[in-house]
């Protein structure tokens, strides 16, 4: 992938990615003659003039100068420049980033599926730190981070009001060495801590499983390594079930996101013709329209994907497309809510912007930005448990949901007709949760049956559920 045109579309930081300072140094205009009245006016004003872009970059220096100065400790004019880059674009929307040689080097490395860390993804708010998803097989997830959950310590130390970057700085270190972080839960009454082992994280994208007839497929992430990674999964559960797969469940559960293009990729390989997604920018030149490219790897089997509210951007570009095209039922909870796409613009010597530059659209023209993907079979994961409890809309200075023609996807005719009689949240006896119990996992189970139905076969024999995803 060339970064200079790449287009992301995950919803948050990777708690791992480490913040070094590289930055070109700066110095704004001075000439100490501004009052601080004309400064004051110069903020009020709404003007693109050279002379108002004069005064405000006269303002900035003045404030430089005044922090370097007078601030309780000494400071470095790459630290100040750094943090100024930082509240610009994060003032913007929660998306946008500056990010040091260090990095955009991480992200990179990141792409490919590799990365050192815990395995979470984490977001910024009101500054606190709050997970935004564990990572699936990594030391966070096997320690029992959740969604949701906020970071309030790390090895014992207050982290609250620490930037966020500094948080994840502070959450690397060398494989192999211990970390504890304190965590505090919705309904829990007092702090969690948890204690973890770093490692380098090999994030294992895809997953797979064959329950009697019925194909599934995991999807943690959309990295480079996603589309090519389904298409040899969906291979092998063809060759598992001797040609008989009668239908597939697609797991996007918990998916925060990644490439625009991996999105596209493993769309087009369920919808044979029509529009996947499109994308419209500040100028209608860089608007950009992306089609099926005329093929079903599956030969177009019965469907149903899984959504939750960790589900977000790319993830959701999936779960559009094959539910504009009713293609797939979806099942589960509402979707995260995330429709902007980011580029990564380089800074040659200087690392690079992670900038938001369009809004996303379904193809039946729909803006999910801060209203998620409603799915079309409601099941709660838990009793207990009231659903995920951070969306992009509960983030500050969200975009606006703007240029979409409706909310809701196209009315659905193709609904089997036991669909309506799935219970929207595990009965009082269900068991607790347990990743290696598939027969455990009620949204599962409620997207079998469907898929099933869908394909007028019976239900499998229970014994079969208990097989636990295989890496592929």
């Amino acid at each position: 992938m060339k970064f200079r045109t790449g287009l992301l579309l995950g919803t948050a930081f990777l708690a791992g990615i480490a913040a070094g300072p590289q930055i070109a140094h700066f110095s704004g205009p001075w000439n100490g003659e501004i009052t601080s009245h004309a400064l004051a006016e110069s903020l009020a004003k709404d003007s693109d003039s050279p002379a108002e872009n004069y005064r405000l970059l006269s303002l900035f220096g003045h404030v430089l100068e005044q922090v370097k100065a007078n601030y309780v400790d000494p400071v470095s004019n790459r630290d100040l420049i750094v943090n100024a880059l930082n509240g610009m674009l994060s003032g913007l929307d929660p998306h946008s980033s500056y990010m040091t040689e260090k990095q955009y080097a991480d992200l990179q490395t990141r792409t490919k599926g590799e990365f050192g860390g815990l395995g979470l993804e984490i977001h910024g708010e009101d500054n606190h730190i709050r997970v935004v998803s564990p990572i699936d097989d990594t030391p966070a997830a096997r320690a029992g981070i959740k969604p949701g959950d906020y970071i309030v310590a790390i090895d014992g130390k207050n982290i609250d009001g620490l930037p966020q970057d500094e948080a994840v700085e502070r959450m690397r270190g060398k494989p192999d060495t211990k970390i504890t972080l304190t965590i505090i839960r919705e309904k829990t009454p007092k702090p969690i801590t948890v204690t973890m082992t770093r490692a380098i994280i090999h994030i294992q994208v895809i997953r797979s499983a064959l329950y009697d007839t019925i194909g599934y497929i995991r999807v943690s992430e959309f990295n480079e390594e996603t589309g090519p990674g389904l298409e040899a999964a969906f291979r092998k559960l063809k060759d598992q079930s001797h040609g008989k797969l009668a239908g597939l469940v697609l797991d996007l559960r918990s998916d925060p996101g990644g490439l625009l293009n991996q999105a596209i990729e493993v769309s087009s390989d369920f919808i044979r013709n029509g529009q996947i997604v499109s994308t419209r920018a500040r100028h209608s030149q860089e608007s950009q329209r992306w089609d099926a490219h005329g093929a079903d790897i599956t030969g177009g089997l019965p469907m149903v994907v899984l959504i939750n509210g960790g589900s977000a951007s790319a993830s959701e570009i999936v779960a559009g497309a094959l539910q504009d095209h009713q293609r797939a039922i979806l099942v589960g909870e509402k979707s995260f809510g995330k429709g902007s796409v980011q580029t990564i613009l380089p800074i040659p010597g200087n690392g690079a912007l992670r900038l938001t530059t369009a809004r996303y659209y379904t193809p039946s023209g729909r803006s999910i930005q801060g209203l998620g993907i409603v799915p079309d079979v409601a099941v709660r994961e838990t009793r207990e448990d009231p659903g995920y409890s951070i969306r992009e809309a509960d983030l500050a200075h969200i975009i606006k949901n703007q240029g979409g023609n409706t909310a809701k996807p196209p009315a659905r005719t193709d609904m089997p007709v036991m669909a309506t009689s799935i219970p929207d949240q595990p009965p009082a006896n269900w068991p607790s949760f347990d990743p290696t119990k598939p027969a455990t996992d009620f949204q599962l189970q409620q997207g079998l049956k469907i898929v099933r139905a869908m394909a007028d076969h019976p239900v499998a024999a229970q014994a079969m559920l208990h097989t636990a995803p295989r890496n592929d």
